[in-house]
């Protein structure tokens, strides 16, 4: 007898999305047997190169300035740990939550925002450059691992999750995918947890990896309600414990503080719309997965305070442009020669030229650096443009 694993459908809310009715893949396959068709999903993203690969992707940090910074893989974990205890509180599909967490970065180039906004620069006159849509092209189309289709073949819900934004031109080409943008609808519930996760994650994170820098203090952070309150608990409460001690404590406390709320206010707009079915989900106007409104004014202080002081700090701007200048210097010579592609590379844009020659040259170039890493990138570029490097033995990749 074949035993399967994953959800009883009476332990699902009925807004929930569930694997027994999924939409199905691109590619039709038999179910796995013990495994529910959103859990294969998450294994394929886990055992994936480009999963592999965000160990040594920049989240805010270059991952060399430091080895205890945050890359895109914590992040990504960080995210699908808060995702999923969401998820489990409201009665969704864990798995589908978790899927969407572990998958929603594997498109960001090296080098953060930074590595994004070159890239996008680059690509103005051939299509553009957008973290979401990468992602979503990595996993239906870049991996190659299986011999009955390209790409990981996932899910309508799991490449609908991946998919946060989507402007209408790039919608338009998505058929059913980029229906929703089109007709304003909404995504899944297990969707919008995960990016409510990722919101609370970087926030947070980004504040505890600033502080271990040294680019932003405990004083400037003062000013900020969230942070505030929780300094004030934790000093009465342990007014002898070490600053590192006192930071890992205020920091999960309001991460704490956000998912309750999040959890307790979510929980309350679903028993007011009596929703009977994940189409239903769909429908509304805007997101059901929600903050309160106070906790809401309260991140968007945050968010501003590490726009200000974090994201433009000059340190942090030096870091950005740096990496800005590699990837527009790598992009410009790979498309002005082709020819110094490495040969994988150079015959995937080979392949995407024989649909569009010139826009298939930048998109399979654009692909290539999308998938870098940023140690990759630096010696890449130091591969080609170091006079010190011309020796034949150290140009061999």
């Amino acid at each position: 007898m074949i035993m399967t694993s994953g959800y009883d459908p009476a332990n699902l809310a009925p807004y929930a999305s569930s694997d027994k009715t999924s939409r199905g893949r691109l590619h039709v396959e038999p179910s796995p047997e013990h495994r529910n068709n959103y859990q294969r999903d998450r294994d394929r993203i886990i055992h994936s190169a480009a999963f592999r690969r965000l160990e040594y992707k920049t989240q805010v940090f270059v991952n060399h300035e430091g080895d205890l910074f945050r890359t895109r893989l914590t992040h990504s974990l960080e995210v699908s740990q808060i995702a999923r205890s969401i998820a489990r509180e409201l009665n969704l599909h864990e798995d589908l939550a978790e899927t969407v967490s572990l998958a929603h970065d594997l498109g960001h180039a090296p080098f953060g925002h930074a590595g994004q906004d070159a890239l996008n620069r680059c690509m103005k006159n051939y299509g553009g450059f957008e973290h979401n849509l990468q992602s979503l092209r990595v996993v239906d189309e870049l991996e190659e691992k299986y011999a009955e289709f390209p790409g990981l073949n996932l899910t309508y819900e799991s490449r609908e999750g991946i998919l946060k934004h989507c402007s209408h031109k790039d919608a338009s080409q998505l058929g059913e995918l980029g229906l929703r943008f089109l007709n304003n609808n909404q995504t899944s519930l297990e969707a919008q947890a995960c990016d409510l996760a990722d919101e609370i994650a970087y926030n947070n994170h980004d504040v505890d990896d600033g502080l271990r820098y040294g680019l932003i203090t405990i004083e400037q952070l003062l000013d900020i309600k969230m942070f505030r309150d929780q300094y004030e608990i934790v000093s009465r409460k342990y007014p002898d414990i070490s600053q590192r001690k006192k930071i890992h404590e205020i920091i999960r406390r309001m991460i704490n503080r956000m998912v309750v709320d999040l959890i307790e206010t979510s929980k309350s707009r679903l028993a007011d719309l009596n929703l009977k079915h994940p189409d239903e989900v769909r429908m509304q106007n805007d997101y059901i997965i929600s903050f309160s409104d106070d906790i809401k004014q309260q991140n968007l202080e945050l968010k501003r305070f590490l726009r200000k002081h974090l994201y433009r700090h000059y340190r942090v701007q030096r870091m950005t442009n740096k990496a800005e200048k590699v990837l527009t210097a790598l992009f410009e010579t790979f498309i002005d020669d082709p020819g110094v592609l490495p040969p994988e590379a150079k015959a995937h844009c080979d392949q995407l030229a024989q649909l569009d020659k010139t826009r298939g040259i930048a998109r399979g170039i654009a692909d290539y650096i999308a998938g870098m890493t940023d140690r990759y990138a630096i010696v890449e570029y130091e591969r080609i443009f170091n006079p010190r490097q011309l020796s034949f033995v150290n140009l061999i990749p």
